[in-house]
Order: structure tokens, then sequence, then C-alpha cells
């Protein structure tokens, strides 16, 4: 009985919450403090952040990027029955060149460090922010994950047309044996289900989250050189997908229900944003999170779109390796395109 006796002191609450509070803040009280819908007076705060100036901005960048993607979707579509608006020209190649290097520093220079700026503000308490490089961690995390859904979407992409050119081979070898020919003729048909819709599937997952952090950001500094950016990705990456369905030879309804769908996917990303950003207070810790967060995997999306889809995918190709005049032309593209927008950082 004497045992009982001993061990009850020990669990009685009071000494319970004196023993707690050897520790100075719990986990989930830093990240309260960090969401708290609180206001903060911090000059650092205060710069580069105009409510007005943002919205019209945002404004702009609706309008901006939805015409880049209509654009976008529509030159191939159209290009391949006139050959100046053919999308496989030396001229394209040289454009999309700087426009990955528009995409790759706006990443690197401005949308990661205005994550930085956020995840970093006097405003945040000290743990966990500033115990761990949370912006380069979130930029990380969203290009690999990035990566991960281009290798899913192309398994299963693959794997279908194999499945389907594999049964169209064999209905072919059936059709055309000719009972009257010594052998038979293997007609292969290719099919109408393009790649369309697997393209889509990643284009659209990142370009909400992008669409989200420039809809939910109170800087101007932000915003500008991303409406270029996004202009720029939305443009070419439209040419990807209407080149799939230019190949495909999708109905006219199916394309353009899928140019449509995909024009308006980063726009309404940022109205998205312009919403969430109506429900909490500009001013607070919680926005400083929200925006950090958001920029910083917005960096990392550019980063790998920049690195991934745009440059080894026309650096790395036979035909760059085989023209030298193309090589020279691309990098010098590339190099202007990224200068600029990284000295854009002086006055922004």
């Amino acid at each position: 009985m004497f045992i009982f006796e001993d061990i009850l002191p020990l669990l009685r609450l009071d000494r319970l919450g004196s023993k707690s509070r050897l520790f100075p803040e719990s986990f989930l009280q830093t990240i309260t403090d960090a969401m708290s819908n609180t206001s903060c007076q911090s000059s650092e705060l205060e710069i580069c952040r105009d409510e007005s100036a943002a919205l019209k901005l945002k404004l702009i960048a609706i309008a901006s990027i939805l015409l880049a993607g209509v654009a976008g979707v529509a030159i191939p579509l159209i290009g391949k029955h006139r050959k100046f608006l053919r999308t496989d020209g030396s001229l394209f190649v040289a454009a999309k060149a700087f426009a990955a290097g528009v995409i790759l520093a706006t990443g690197f220079v401005h949308m990661l460090a205005g994550g930085t700026d956020a995840l970093t503000n006097p405003c945040l308490p000290e743990y966990p922010w500033s115990k761990f490089p949370f912006p380069g961690f979130f930029a990380m995390v969203a290009s690999l994950v990035t990566l991960l859904v281009d290798f899913v979407g192309t398994q299963y992409y693959e794997r279908k047309q194999g499945l389907a050119k594999a049964s169209t081979e064999e209905q072919g070898r059936v059709d055309s044996l000719d009972p009257d020919s010594d052998s038979g003729i293997v007609l292969v048909v290719e099919t109408k289900d393009g790649n369309g819709k697997i393209l889509e599937l990643g284009i659209v997952s990142h370009s909400v989250i992008i669409g989200l952090s420039l809809g939910v950001s109170l800087s101007p500094c932000t915003i500008r050189p991303l409406i270029a950016a996004l202009s720029f990705h939305q443009f070419f990456e439209g040419f990807a997908l209407g080149g799939c369905i230019s190949q495909a030879q999708f109905k006219t309804l199916s394309a353009t229900i899928m140019a449509c769908f995909f024009a308006i996917t980063t726009p309404a990303g940022i109205g998205i944003g312009i919403a969430i950003a109506s429900f909490y207070n500009h001013y607070s810790p919680a926005a400083l999170v929200i925006e950090g967060v958001l920029d910083s995997l917005s960096a990392g999306i550019l980063v790998y779109m920049a690195l991934v889809d745009l440059i080894a995918a026309d650096f790395l190709s036979k035909r760059m390796s085989c023209n030298f005049r193309l090589q020279v032309v691309s990098y010098f593209m590339l190099f202007l395109g990224a200068g600029l927008m990284a000295s854009l950082a002086i006055w922004a």
C-alpha cells in the first residue's frame, strides 16, 4: 500500500503542470502563435505591400495569362497549315529559350527570395521558423512532387498507349491478310487517344498552386515578375498541349473543351487565391506563413519547369547538338531572359 502512497503525489495535476513549465514553449503553441490572426507591427512587413496596387496587378495577371494560354494553344492548331506559324521552327526554339531564362530567374531570384523573406520575418516565432530552412525545403518538395506527377502520368500514358498499339497491330494483322497474296501486310493505325489529357493533368496540378501564390500575395514586387513568368509559361505550355491536340486529331468539341480548360486553370487559381486572402488579416503572421509557403512551392515548380520541360527538352535534343548556330542563339536567348528577369530584382 505504501507504494501507491508514494506514486500518487507524482500523478497530481499541479505537479504535472509545474513540470510542463520546464519547457519554454510547446511546438503546438508556436504553430498557433505563428498562425494567429493578430496584426503584425513590423516595418519590414510594410515594405512593398499595397493591397490596391496588388489587386490591380492580379486583374492584369488574369487577363494576360488567359490571353497567353489561348494564344499558346491556338497557334499549333492553326500553324499546322501555315509555315510561318509552325512551332518546330528555329524562331520558336529561341523564343522558348528566352522564356526558360525568364521562368528560371523568376523561381530563383523572385519567388524563392520572397518566400524566404516571409518565413524569416521577425513577426514569426523564432521556433520553428528560424531553426530550419523552410523555403528551400518547400521548394525542393514542390520540385520532387512535380517530378512524381510527370513520371506517373508518363508511365500511365505509355502503358495505355502500349496496350492500345498492341491491340491495333493485332487487328491490323487480321484485317490485312489477303487470301490472294502470298504474304500479309501489317497495317498499323495510330490511335487517336492522344496524350493531351495526361499532359493537361500535369499542367493543371502546378498551375493551380502558382495561381494561388499570385492570388494571395499582397506584394507588387512579387506579382510583377510573376505576371511575365506565368504568361511565358502559359504560352509555351499551351504550345505543348496544342501540339498534342493537333497530333491526336481530337474532335473539334473535345479540342475546344481541353483548350478552354487549360486556359482558365491559372486564372482560376488566382481567383481562388484572392478569395482565400479575403478571409484573414493581411498583416498577420498567418498571412506571412501562407504567402511564404506558396511562394516557396511556386519557386520549386518554376525551377523544375524551366530546367526539365524547357531547357533539357530542347538543349539536350539531337536537333540542338547538330546545329551550332541554333546553339549560339538559344544560349544567348537563355542567358538574356534570365539576366533581364533577374535584374528586375534591383528595382523590385
